[in-house]
């Protein structure tokens, strides 16, 4: 199969990069499972934006101050100031955030934010933004997305990508030739016990990056969300709740129903104060109360996460939820420049596995959805203006030479690119304690 741009993911970044592409050239968009089970569908608290000059230093600085100054402050300039274009994009497509009574884009604040700058739609931010992506991918001739498609491998010669080997819904494998090849496969959550991720995202396009010698940076930067519910039968996923609900007043108890920490403190410095207090009074979460937000802004705001608390028993007008911290984001991933091209020519990455090190060590809260927007156009913008197509005989040499022998054991291959991820970030946390 051959097509002119093949994007490896179908979660925002992959989604936007192929509405930002020319519409004369063919794009293929492949994804693990069903299109909508990636993890930007469940992003919560909202998107944060650049709302007006005078809080572009703030908002620089709380990014900063976030990712511990490891931040590079190119990609944090280009984040904030290209956000308002991003939004006016999502707002054409169809996105509707909330308003005030004035018509005007209405703002939450969220922990580690010194202002509100936080755009949403209700709790189910993520959703209301990747479906209106997603519908208006759809209506593209263009465009052609393949469910249940799993990336196996690439197909590369003297550090140029060519595209991808797949492994289809049937289980067959085949290859799609590309001029230019795009990584958008999300985060790690998979490799995790406790993650709040799909399980199937495990961080492929970084084993196949290992395996290919393409550069990565900053690998071992995991970011645990200090609030997810607990459950003594942990389903699929880690069910997530918001930095918002904190952000609008929500409170951390201890088991005596003690207060113990500041709740919009920066996430990895509270999920450190919670691990410590559950360590100290021997239990398996602490309590969050939902009670100091009003009746109203629960009901109209978190409506999402009101209705699971309820499923799972629990009444947030009457009691506190039980919340644990659990993985939830992948700040690391595949070096990229600030046009998201990788170290290999004719591949980019995108979004979650990708690393431009705009978040630093630690990422601020809703900064995920905008980064991966922002950063995705760039890489549209600079394959649309550099275009060149590859050489085909090539392409169908390096196709013809491939020993397919193996990729045929799904399973195996599977647990040989998990143990390829997890070697690189238990080499990289070695690395930097030695350096400490």
């Amino acid at each position: 199969m051959k097509t002119d741009i093949l994007i490896v993911g179908s979660g925002c970044s992959g989604l936007y990069c192929a509405l930002n592409l020319p519409r004369e050239k063919q794009i293929l968009i492949v994804t693990k499972s069903e299109v909508t089970k990636s993890d930007s569908f469940l992003a919560q608290g909202g998107m944060c934006m650049w709302k007006a000059e005078s809080d572009y230093d703030s908002y620089f600085e709380d990014t900063m101050k976030a990712g511990h100054y490891e931040n590079d402050k190119r990609s944090v300039e280009i984040m904030i100031k290209s956000s308002p274009d991003v939004v006016k994009d999502l707002v054409e497509c169809g996105a509707d955030f909330e308003r005030d009574e004035e018509g005007n884009l209405a703002f939450t604040k969220e922990g580690g934010h010194s202002d509100k700058r936080i755009i949403f739609h209700k709790d189910v931010t993520g959703k209301e933004i990747t479906s209106k992506l997603l519908e208006t991918v759809r209506t593209l001739s263009n465009v052609t997305i393949l469910e249940n498609t799993t990336m196996v491998d690439i197909i590369e010669k003297d550090n140029t990508c060519y595209g991808a080997w797949l492994r289809g819904e049937d289980g067959k494998l085949f290859c799609v030739k590309a001029d230019y090849t795009v990584f958008a496969t999300g985060g790690i959550g998979g490799l995790y016990k406790h993650s709040t991720n799909y399980r199937h995202l495990t961080g492929d396009a970084l084993a196949v990056a290992l395996k290919h010698g393409i550069g990565l940076k900053n690998i071992n930067y995991v970011q645990i969300h200090p609030t997810t519910f607990f459950s003594q039968n942990p389903k699929e996923r880690c069910f997530l709740i918001s930095e918002s609900v904190r952000g609008e007043g929500a409170k951390l108890y201890d088991k005596d129903m003690n207060r113990f920490v500041d709740e919009l403190l920066p996430r990895d410095i509270l999920t450190g104060h919670i691990l410590e207090q559950m360590k100290k009074q021997q239990t398996e979460f602490v309590w969050e109360d939902l009670r100091p937000i009003p009746r109203e802004e629960v009901e109209n705001h978190f409506p999402n996460i009101l209705q699971y608390c309820k499923s799972e028993g629990y009444d947030v007008f009457e009691e506190c939820i039980p919340v644990v911290p659990a993985q939830h984001y992948f700040m690391g991933g595949i070096q990229v420049d600030y046009e998201s091209a990788t170290t290999m020519k004719h591949l980019y990455a995108v979004g979650e596995t990708a690393c431009n090190g705009v978040h630093g060590k630690n990422r601020l809260a809703s900064n995920s959805l905008l980064e991966s927007l922002v950063f995705a156009k760039r890489a549209a913008f600079q394959m649309t203006q550099e275009y060149e197509r590859l050489d085909n005989a090539q392409a169908d040499a390096l196709e013809a030479d491939t020993d397919l022998s193996v990729y045929e054991d799904a399973g195996k291959l599977a647990k040989e690119y998990h143990d390829m991820v997890w070697d690189a970030i238990r080499k990289a946390d070695a690395q930097a304690k030695e350096q400490q």
